[in-house]
């Protein structure tokens, strides 16, 4: 996705600019009756702004143009934790200006004009609302589904039947502009992580593919191509959710299902599959060879890790020692 797709038109660009110059003031009633009165900070280029001395020392260091850049160049998810420092952080948080370009790259597929109307018409104009409420992939660590099933053993003795317990995980990475990355591999988080990049090699065992979020709801529709002598196509879909408001750290595997295709639907897999086989049934298959068919185990919900947690994460753990954390 080029950078065009972020340009933003004139007559949006001037009526966003009339909210910005606004102050952004916190209504603490119950201050009043103390005589204190709290000091709005109002954004960069305000023509409102005047001298004001300021105890802290980083912000006598630092000033409000450069603590401006500092923030505008934070994740959404940096500049929550930065609102928590102190009260003029909080009121330089809530510039609208970050959440925008936080809000066009999430949903930089819809278009800069439909990121408008749905701003307008559903979430009163703020960009900080809509970012918390409305649906979007996380693109700052990778969502990862733990699955486990059991295989028989060699059997050495006929009064026993030992058996095997195999744990694997589903590790995807999405990226804002459509495409993602996916793989199936029993190796843990901390490890699949370093390599989980499009600049990973094909020993790696790395698939590409693309996705689309429907813009009504929280479905997610996702594509990846299995090349080789028989491609075969893997459909999923997805359906997201969060343990808190605007969180977006889960997601539920609704369905998967493999298809054959024909050598004439794609010629790399670069292609975007996902325009391929959208109008296919569930148990369309273009390759007489290879079947549709719709799998029911490895159903798991997806976690989502953000990249700085995953040393730490409990999924790095031996399989009796995390079905003993989680359950526990």
């Amino acid at each position: 996705m080029t950078s065009d797709a972020l340009s933003i038109p004139s007559e949006l660009e001037s009526a966003l600019r009339l909210r910005t110059v606004q102050y952004f003031i916190t209504k603490r009633p119950w201050l009043d009756l103390y005589g204190v009165h709290v000091r709005p900070v109002p954004p960069f280029g305000s023509t409102s702004r005047k001298p004001h001395y300021d105890p802290a020392l980083i912000h006598r260091c630092l000033p409000d143009e450069l603590l401006f850049e500092v923030f505008a160049r934070m994740m959404p998810y940096d500049l929550g934790r930065a609102a928590c420092v102190c009260r003029k952080w909080r009121y330089t948080v809530r510039n609208p200006v970050f959440w925008r370009n936080a809000c066009l790259k999430a949903w930089q597929t819809a278009g800069v004009i439909e990121n408008y109307k749905i701003l307008q018409s559903k979430y009163d104009g703020s960009w900080r609302k809509m970012w918390l409420l409305r649906s979007r992939v996380r693109t700052d660590g990778l969502y990862v589904s733990r699955n486990t099933y059991i295989r028989a053993g060699i059997t050495e003795w006929k009064i026993t039947n030992p058996v095997h317990i195999v744990c694997y995980f589903r590790y995807i990475r999405f990226y804002p502009s459509g495409r993602f990355l996916y793989k199936n591999s029993s190796q843990k988080l901390k490890d699949v992580a370093k390599y989980m990049n499009f600049k990973a090699s094909k020993s790696d065992s790395l698939y590409r593919g693309t996705y689309t979020l429907s813009m009504s709801d929280d479905k997610i529709e996702a594509a990846v191509l299995y090349p080789g002598t028989r491609p075969t196509v893997l459909r999923i879909r997805l359906r997201l959710r969060g343990t808190a408001i605007g969180a977006n750290n889960r997601m539920d595997l609704l369905s998967l299902v493999t298809s054959g295709v024909n050598d004439e639907e794609i010629s790399s897999t670069e292609e975007d599959i996902l325009g391929v086989v959208e109008g296919w049934e569930d148990d369309e298959t273009h390759n007489p060879d290879i079947p549709a068919v719709s799998h029911k185990r490895g159903m798991t919900p997806f976690v989502f890790v953000p990249f700085e947690e995953v040393e730490q994460s409990v999924l790095n753990l031996p399989p009796e020692k995390m079905d003993y954390y989680v359950t526990g």
